[in-house]
């Protein structure tokens, strides 16, 4: 939380300069009312008039501070959400392919929405609340001590009254909405599974058991709900009480002070006010604290900062390699094996074929190969250099990896295959052509710019791995590695795409599929097929 603080911290002391003359007007104005007041009981008209301009000039200050406050304040969240949300997706990028799938993405979604209002609700506005409370304790105090000193101490003591009657029944409390909230999670359960088996009763003529359910449901939800509900009620019913008690002590200390002429009589009107002010601000002083430490969760999802250092240098992609040696590789996930001993070997150029059934291991071998699961056995080499020398990021520099369940952006076709880059019309064009994509492209009105919608649901399974395949091709990486790449494309141009792809001399194709016929096989350099590891 500190390092966004300090990152904005011009426009975060902006935000604090005028929320502190906002306090410090608003007890002026209390002090000016008190001389107002004083005017009209001593029937000094003029001296009413000056301390009446006086109080609306206050005011209007006031309003002034109160809105550059607010539009700085507003400024620095603002700020601080977009760095943390940045932030977040810097600490996602650091992450390895296996890690990252460990959460869907709704859960990083989550992050983005609720984590950063969390943040903000716990973090931000507590911060600024904090500051004011402090702003409001001081210029209370200050304006307290203008009037006599003996009311500083008077306010303090009557302040403590008010914080501490709360805090003996706070565990109470606690004790109280933890058994609401356990209440809710148990029947939360229940009704989940009542409306599960809504079918089930309503089939078996059961619908007394589901209204039983609902009713059982509600009794134990209400209960603790109640208890908490009636001794809110008598404990706010005694602070209250005490509250009473500690305003009149202040009251009867304004009222000593101004019979004995030793402050204005008005100060009766103000003083009970700055003490409420004091008091308020004081109470809120460790609710605001602890609201810092429900934010902590959230911030210790971020492991990394973006710096944004100038000059920043990239990461070293890896040479294209000119073989890749596979050598006793075993993996299991868990207690299952999947792979086992395997020893593969693939030349630069080469075009490949890994075959196999279901559950054999032909996609958990390209994750290696790509560097998404590093907890294997045995060795996978690049050139004689081990694959475990390479962060994943610099062999994905080099291989492109084309899946059977394709994503696509929710944006035009042409972003989807460039991502963002430039590339000539040749190099466009020849990603079409290779890739099959060109003749469904004649048929789309907008062509290039038309829209693939949300997860490419405008498009076929089949235009999506086209789409995808034009993406690997177009990015140019010397690997490609294809899992049942092609097995939503027609016949036709399953062909068309293979044909191009296996006449491609810089390019080393990996191919998964489960079945080759033999004039297929003889299409490739070599076809290895691989068996399910036994235990």
């Amino acid at each position: 939380m500190s390092y966004y603080l300090k990152k904005f911290w011009k426009i975060n002391l902006l935000a604090i300069i005028f929320q502190v003359l906002m306090y410090a007007l608003n007890a002026c104005v209390r002090l000016i009312l008190m001389r107002e007041l004083q005017g009209i009981i001593q029937g000094n008209l003029r001296r009413f008039l000056l301390w009446t301009l006086a109080e609306v000039a206050g005011w209007a200050l006031y309003f002034v501070c109160y809105g550059l406050h607010t539009c700085f304040r507003s400024r620095a969240i603002r700020g601080m959400n977009n760095a943390v949300r940045r932030d977040l997706a810097v600490t996602l990028l650091g992450k390895s392919h296996k890690d990252y799938h460990t959460q869907d993405t709704g859960a990083y979604l989550s992050w983005f929405t609720n984590g950063v209002e969390q943040i903000e609700n716990s973090a931000w506005d507590s911060f600024f609340a904090l500051t004011g409370c402090i702003a409001q304790i001081a210029t209370g105090l200050a304006a307290l001590a203008s009037l006599h000193w003996s009311l500083v101490l008077v306010s303090l003591f009557s302040s403590a009254l008010m914080i501490a009657a709360p805090k003996l029944f706070e565990q109470q409390l606690e004790q109280l909405g933890s058994a609401c909230a356990q209440a809710q999670a148990s029947v939360s359960a229940k009704l989940k599974d009542l409306l599960g088996g809504y079918d089930v009763l309503c089939f078996f003529d059961r619908g007394a058991r589901f209204l039983e359910g609902i009713d059982n449901a509600g009794q134990e939800i209400e209960a603790p709900r109640y208890r908490k509900s009636c001794r809110q009620g008598v404990i706010y019913s005694g602070t209250g009480l005490v509250n009473l008690v500690a305003q009149t002590v202040v009251t009867c200390a304004i009222a000593v002070l101004s019979i004995n002429g030793v402050i204005i009589q008005t100060a009766l009107l103000g003083g009970s006010g700055l003490c409420s002010d004091i008091a308020d601000g004081l109470n809120r002083l460790s609710d605001h604290r602890l609201s810092f430490a429900s934010a902590k969760p959230y911030f210790a999802r971020i492991t990394d900062h973006d710096r944004c250092e100038p000059g920043r240098t990239k990461q070293v992609p890896a040479a294209s390699p000119e073989n890749i040696h596979i050598e006793n590789l075993s993996f299991r996930y868990g207690a299952k094996p999947v792979l086992r001993d395997l020893t593969l070997q693939f030349q630069r150029g080469g075009k490949y074929a890994i075959t196999g059934p279901s559950g054999c291991g032909k996609s958990t071998l390209l994750k290696l190969l790509l560097g998404w699961l590093p907890d294997y056995e045995g060795t996978i080499r690049f050139d004689e250099k081990n694959a475990k020398d390479f962060t994943s990021e610099q062999l994905q520099q080099q291989m492109s990896c084309i899946e059977q369940n394709v994503f696509l952006f929710n944006s035009t076709i042409r972003d989807n295959i460039t991502l963002g880059e430039t590339f000539t019309d040749e190099q466009m064009n020849k990603a079409l052509r290779d890739s099959a994509l060109i003749g469904d492209l004649a048929a789309m009105p907008d062509g290039l710019d038309t829209m693939a919608g949300e997860e490419g649901g405008n498009l076929s399974g089949g235009q999506k791995q086209r789409v995808a395949i034009a993406r690997a091709l177009i990015h140019n990486r010397s690997i490609l590695l294809v899992d049942e790449g092609t097995s939503a494309l027609d016949q036709k141009n399953a062909d068309i795409v293979e044909k191009s792809l296996l006449a491609n001399p810089d390019l080393t194709l990996i191919l998964i599929s489960h079945h080759l016929t033999p004039e297929r096989k003889e299409q490739f350099t070599h076809v290895y097929d691989l068996h399910p590891a036994t235990t």
